[in-house]
């Protein structure tokens, strides 16, 4: 795991002219944990996320908050602080991945693909066909995330690695144009 403290500049932060001193002490307490606590801390997130590096987004995630503290306290209860904000953060990934589950595993089109009347189904192809142009009108990224997913079924992490994304604009993107379609298909019901 990449040190978060190597990639910020000498007195970086929000008080780095007004107080330097403040800042390196931060800087050092927050470096210490890493060096003291980084491989249990790692430990502590697989057995929560499953995936290693999925651990070490959370705990990179985690020394960002801590660094990002105005009064870090006392060294004893930083390291109690940084475990509970990691596991926090794993919590948050879970319920957002769950959620992007239950929202991209909804059949979008499955009401079009019902048995209709004649005019129904006329009705159905010709909102398929809009939606098709509405699709070819997203952003290229947007547009293939979507349809990897929903169309051939593939999940977020497969898609990520085609895409070379990650697997949270994955997400995102999906979401994105899911909401966009089914926009538009209660515009095109209500009229």
């Amino acid at each position: 795991m990449v040190n978060p403290l190597s990639k910020l500049p000498p007195n970086a932060g929000p008080a780095a002219d007004s107080e330097p001193d403040h800042e390196n002490s931060r800087a050092e307490v927050v470096e210490r944990l890493f060096r003291e606590h980084n491989e249990a801390l790692l430990r502590f997130l697989r057995g929560r996320v499953g995936s290693h590096n999925e651990a070490r987004e959370v705990a990179q995630e985690a020394y960002v908050r801590l660094l990002s503290l105005d009064q870090p306290g006392a060294v004893s209860y930083l390291r109690a602080f940084l475990f509970k904000t990691a596991a926090n953060i794993a919590i948050d990934r879970r319920r957002r991945d769950q959620n992007f589950d239950r929202v991209a595993g909804r059949q979008l089109f499955a009401e079009l693909t019902e048995n209709r009347t004649p005019e129904r189904q006329l009705s159905g192809e010709q909102t398929l066909r809009d939606l098709g142009i509405l699709i070819e009108g997203m952003p290229a990224k947007c547009r293939e995330s979507f349809v990897l997913n929903q169309i051939q079924g593939l999940d977020a992490g497969t898609i990520a690695t085609q895409l070379g994304i990650t697997d949270s604009m994955v997400r995102k993107y999906v979401v994105r144009a899911l909401l966009h379609c089914r926009q538009y298909m209660d515009i095109e019901r209500n009229d």
